[in-house]
């Protein structure tokens, strides 16, 4: 028996087995292949640069802790952003994303490979993204298996929802943070299955990668307490469960306060109390357990009278100790997008600088097919399946599709979330599907060979003369005692045979017609074709496009618009290093980083008053922008206009989110001035308010000379204020195609020479010169 069960290399299993392993190694590098180069189109159509204005900070970032060092990264004051108040980058950014692309590069040029910084920010999302479909193969495998682990891996390295944030040069912190999520993942669910502290300590060191790499480490620290909060209240708890949920809060804890960014957030924040709370609970739960295995049932139900009793108290003090907490902060202890995810209408109210950022609003039902496609369809047959049987494993991942789609609705950002889960239960279903298909086809083809195979043996068999008729006879009499015997021990056995006839009807309930399964794998494989091709789609020509650099196609070919590189390159070239420019804080990375100059605000939106001072001063008439802006020490002022071009992002379609978020703290700022009857207007019938303020003048100034009319092609309408001359201001660098226009600010005129006039004029009124006492302050 021993022999048998060791299965000898030499066994036909073993082979297969080992055959099975080459494959499955084979396909997962062939899809992390996939994941990698279908991410490059951005480089071969466009040229190897980095994306959109998030990662032009963290490459600045990469680029000083490659020249200074680590120990100068953690206590860098960037004097350069924020003006006038700066901002410590080592204890404000997540460094998970800048440590792991420094590391690449300081091992790369440790070997002798001498790539540029630049490089290795444009292509980490590539390698990490063939990183996250390996741990979706290791997360699905946990849950139903390797052919299902390998559908999900390869439906993750095409699907459009992580390619848009994983393109190369798309350097944001999202590029590492999804395999880091989909990691941990998996080690929680490794650790659930075999109890083993080893992974329970690797999950922990996996959970702090994630926290050094994103915000998004909230969604795990909720989540999982949910699941074992789900586990103890069906029943479904085990000593696997303590194993891998007790390390993770404690070492997964302190680990996560050692970041700068978090700190002491780890346990002060409401976002992490759900962990706590569940931790106690378990430990209330693990301590009943245990009192079970070792008293009478008579002394266990007074031991759980009191251990129930007093969990119960130190639950009530924990929650009330942390009612406190939340209470004693405005915000009930949140942060502003935590609870504009709990509650969708939150940020419109209150904080509109968080409603103004266009990846925050809620996705139309046409992102999802663009997003997920057809995964959108398959889900439900993955959840289904999930349930057949229904485990620990299969159970969090039902979880964690549910909560991902609940979050994904609210904010279009996370769409980035629920691609993982919805390309885990497409694969399982995917799974599923293609065993019962190629399983009935099997089974048919099998049955149909049988058939043939007794019919052939009944033409050879037929009675040829009396003496075989005899022996016939005689076989007929031995066939019948042989079944009077059976029928005696049939009576002596157990009633266990009617459950085995039934597992029989139940594989033979899922046999379909052969037809019916030659149809449905094809529709199958003519799904996946479709996704492929909608995938490929999606990565060359929807998300390989640098925000930095435009096209367009017309009948007249591809038209490049490199205005934005343009206009940092002049400010790079003709202002002094010290000069300061103001601008919305959407350009704010970029000019940092391309341009080397100060900035007023940046993409970190961290102070608010910051932000709507700039807004209102977009928002005021030139004289009092201009006030504003000197008070700031402002010398430049960038603005960004597609009116002549049909560039639809520009300053005019954002100026109401100018206006909200000046208004909330300059309350003389008030939106129904810049509308005509709720309207948004740049036509003849906008407001004088709005025909008056700064931003108006400076993207539509001289914009008349262009074709005449003062066309807008974003807004479809002729501008309502086409020619007024600039009094504060002077036009200095207009770009190519004018998406871009930087203005100066005129100097402040001398209050000497209007006394000095005064003077004259008296003088020339009859006044003696002499007789006038000169001022010695003047």
């Amino acid at each position: 028996m021993a022999a048998v069960e060791s299965l000898p290399p030499g066994t036909p299993s073993a082979m297969r087995n080992a055959f099975g392993t080459v494959l499955s190694a084979l396909i997962l590098v062939l899809i992390g292949v996939l994941a990698f180069s279908i991410r490059l189109f951005s480089v071969i159509k466009y040229e190897s640069v980095i994306h959109e204005f998030d990662p032009y900070f963290n490459y600045r970032v990469t680029q000083f802790l490659s020249k200074n060092g680590i120990y100068e990264f953690w206590n860098w004051f960037d004097d350069r952003t924020w003006y006038p108040l700066g901002r410590v980058i080592g204890g404000t950014v997540y460094p998970g994303l800048t440590l792991t692309a420094g590391t690449i590069w300081w091992v790369l040029n440790a070997i002798n490979i001498p790539l540029s910084v630049e490089t290795v920010c444009v292509f980490t999302a590539p390698v990490f993204s063939a990183f996250a479909s390996w741990a979706t193969y290791l997360l699905t495998k946990e849950v139903k298996g390797s052919g299902a682990g390998l559908a999900a891996a390869a439906l993750l390295a095409m699907v459009p929802s992580y390619i848009s944030r994983s393109v190369a040069g798309s350097y944001d912190n999202e590029a590492v943070a999804i395999f880091a999520l989909i990691f941990t993942f998996y080690l929680y669910i490794k650790t659930l299955n075999t109890g083993s502290l080893f992974y329970a300590t690797l999950n922990a060191i996996a959970y702090f990668y994630m926290v050094c790499s994103w915000g998004g480490y909230t969604f795990i620290i909720n989540l999982i307490p949910m699941h074992v909060l789900l586990c103890i209240v069906t029943g479904r708890y085990s000593p696997r469960l303590y194993i891998a949920y007790a390390p993770l809060v404690v070492l997964g804890t302190l680990l996560a306060a050692l970041v700068p960014v978090v700190g002491f957030n780890a346990v002060l924040t409401s976002e992490h109390f759900a962990s706590f709370l569940v931790f106690i609970i378990i430990h209330v739960v693990a301590l009943v357990y245990y009192i079970k295995g070792i008293l009478t049932p008579k002394m266990f139900k007074v031991a759980v009278t009191l251990v129930v009793s007093i969990g119960l108290v130190v639950c009530l003090i924990v929650v009330a100790v942390l009612v406190a907490l939340v209470a004693s902060s405005p915000t009930g202890g949140w942060s502003g997008r935590s609870l504009s995810l709990l509650d969708p209408t939150y940020a419109s109210k209150y904080i509109p600088i968080i409603a103004s950022v266009s990846e925050h609003q809620p996705p139309t039902w046409p992102s999802y097919f663009m997003d997920i496609n057809v995964l959108a369809f398959l889900v439900p047959a993955g959840i289904i399946a999930c349930f057949s049987p229904l485990s620990d494993a299969s159970s969090f991942v039902v979880l964690y599709i549910v909560m991902s789609v609940y979050f994904s609705g609210v904010m279009v950002r996370l769409m980035l979330v629920l691609a993982p889960a919805a390309c885990i239960m497409s694969g399982i279903a995917l799974s599923q599907a293609f065993d019962v298909f190629t399983g009935s086809i099997k089974y048919q083809l099998s049955s149909k060979s049988k058939d043939d195979a007794e019919d052939n043996t009944s033409t050879k068999n037929a009675p040829k003369d009396d003496a075989s008729s005899g022996k016939a006879d005689k076989g007929e009499e031995v066939a019948k005692e042989r079944l009077s015997k059976k029928g005696k021990k049939k009576e002596r056995e157990p009633a266990e045979k009617p459950s085995v006839k039934s597992k029989i009807v139940k594989k033979k309930a899922l046999v379909l017609p052969l037809e019916a399964s030659i149809v449905a794998l094809l529709l199958l494989i003519m799904l996946g074709a479709f996704y492929v091709i909608h995938c490929v789609w999606a990565a060359a020509e929807a998300y390989s496009a640098p925000s930095i650099v435009l096209t367009s196609q017309s009948h007249d070919g591809l038209h490049v618009f490199d205005d934005f590189r343009e206009s940092y390159a002049w400010l790079s070239h003709n202002t002094d290093v010290d000069d300061k420019v103001a601008s919305w804080w959407d350009y704010g990375y970029q000019t940092t980083a391309m341009a080397n100059r100060t900035v007023i605000v940046d993409n970190n939106t961290w102070n608010n008053t910051h932000i709507a001072t700039v807004g209102t001063a977009m928002s005021s008439p030139e004289k009092a922008a201009w006030e504003i802006f000197n008070s700031l020490d402002v010398k430049y002022v960038l603005v960004v206009f597609g009116g002549v071009i049909g560039y639809p992002s520009d300053d005019i379609n954002k100026f109401l989110w100018m206006v909200r978020i000046g208004g909330g703290e300059f309350p003389h700022i008030k939106e129904a001035d810049y509308l005509r009857d709720g309207q948004y207007r740049i036509d003849s019938e906008a407001t004088p308010t709005m025909l008056n303020c700064l931003m108006y003048k400076l993207c539509y100034y001289r914009f008349v000379e262009t074709d005449g009319k003062g066309y807008d092609r974003v807004r479809r309408t002729e501008i309502g204020k086409k020619h007024f001359k600039l009094t504060h201001f002077e036009e200095v660098f207009t770009s190519h195609h004018w998406m871009v226009r930087i203005y100066k600010l005129k100097p402040q005129k001398n209050r000497i020479r209007g006394r000095v006039k005064k003077l004259k004029q008296k003088t020339t009124s009859g006044v003696s010169s002499k007789s006038v006492k000169k001022n010695p302050w003047m």
